[in-house]
Parts: C-alpha cells; structure tokens; sequence
C-alpha cells in the first residue's frame, strides 16, 4: 500500500462524527445527517486544489480582482447506491458541479463488481472528478467504477470514502496508480464476507433503512 498517495482526514470535527456513525445504535437518521456534514467537511480538504480564476467585481467600495472556482467543471460521480449519501455533502460545498452515476452491485459469490447505470455529463474531457463511494472495501467496485471514467477521458479523477481496507487501497493502486484516495480511516482487514472491521456495517442499508 502506497501511503504517498492516500489523504486521511484527520480533522478532529471528521473522527467525531465517524465515531458516532461507527456506533451500533445510531439511527438511520442521525446516521444519514451525520454522512452528510461529514462529507462536507471531507470535500473542503479534497477540493483544496481545485483551479481558480480572476474575475472583476464591485464592492461596496470599490472595484477589484478576486477567485472564484469553476464548479461546472468540477462532475461529482455517485457509486449507487451508498455514494448518493456523500454526493449531498458535496453538493452543500460546491452546488454548481455536475453530477454522474454509476451503478454497481457486488455479486455475493465472486465479490466482484456488476455494473446495471452508467451516466455521465457531457464534455467530460475538461472535468476533473471525484468519485464518492462510503466505503473501499474489497476495491472491486472502486476500480471498475474508476476504469469506466476513465473511457471519458477527464482531465482528473479523485476517489473519496469514508473508510478505507488496506485489501481495497492495494487493489485499487494496483488497478489505478495515479488516482488519490481520500478517507476518513482506514480499518484493520476485511472479514470473510469482504466487510471492513471494525467498519461502520453496510452503509447503503444504513443510510435507507434496509436490510
């Protein structure tokens, strides 16, 4: 596992609430808002580089130059289901960025990534993107999520999660050097059913209520 290339937020306002979201006994609810300011305070740390111009404006006082992003540029990729939960944190952060969605489901056998939705925006060739999924577990999904971005060829792609396996970080560097990895932690191992321990359990059931 190459640490080089792997961002762990350590803020102490992000270990707080992954703390309460770890707790067995967190509702749906609490569960569901706390993803959501999480991930806000996640999207300050990875948005740091993001590209900026000059525009002229007027105060109230006088006339100056001043940065504003481009957030049109910026296309945030949802992993279905579990990604929508960080998506709305980043959204609350950057409103103006486009949003792609990638759907995948794990097939209970292989481990592997199955993919049923792919949609993205147009012009992705002038985009740098952020693909959001709770959690990089097995990597499986990460990496076939990344290689389909990949064929729209954008100017970047960042991987964000909340918890990270060091088995999915290996995998997913293998797959994808040159893509970093954001995450809140990164867990002990997975067990025999590809879960990150000590883990949070399925986040997607978590954040909707199921089972």
């Amino acid at each position: 596992m190459d640490r080089a290339h792997v961002t762990v937020v350590e803020h102490p306002l992000v270990q707080h609430k992954l703390t309460l979201m770890r707790k067995v006994e967190t509702s749906t609810n609490n569960f569901r808002r706390l993803l959501n300011e999480l991930s806000a305070l996640l999207a300050y740390e990875v948005l740091r580089d993001m590209p900026m111009h000059e525009v002229t404006i007027q105060t109230p006082l006088e006339t100056m130059q001043s940065g504003l992003i481009d957030g049109k540029k910026l296309c945030l990729v949802s992993i279905l289901r579990a990604g929508s939960g960080i998506l709305d944190g980043f959204l609350s952060v950057v409103p103006g960025a486009r949003v792609g969605h990638i759907g995948l489901y794990r097939d209970p056998e292989t481990l592997q990534a199955v993919e049923y939705y792919f949609k993205m925006p147009p012009d992705m060739g002038g985009r740098d993107v952020i693909a959001v999924d709770p959690m990089l577990a097995t990597g499986h999904s990460a990496v076939a999520a990344i290689s389909r971005i990949k064929e729209t060829n954008p100017r970047s792609i960042k991987f964000v999660c909340l918890l990270a396996a060091p088995e999915g970080i290996e995998t997913l560097q293998n797959a994808h050097p040159d893509v970093p990895i954001f995450t809140a932690a990164i867990d002990r191992c997975l067990n025999d059913h590809g879960y990150i321990l000590p883990g949070l359990g399925d986040a997607g059931d978590r954040i909707f209520g199921t089972k």
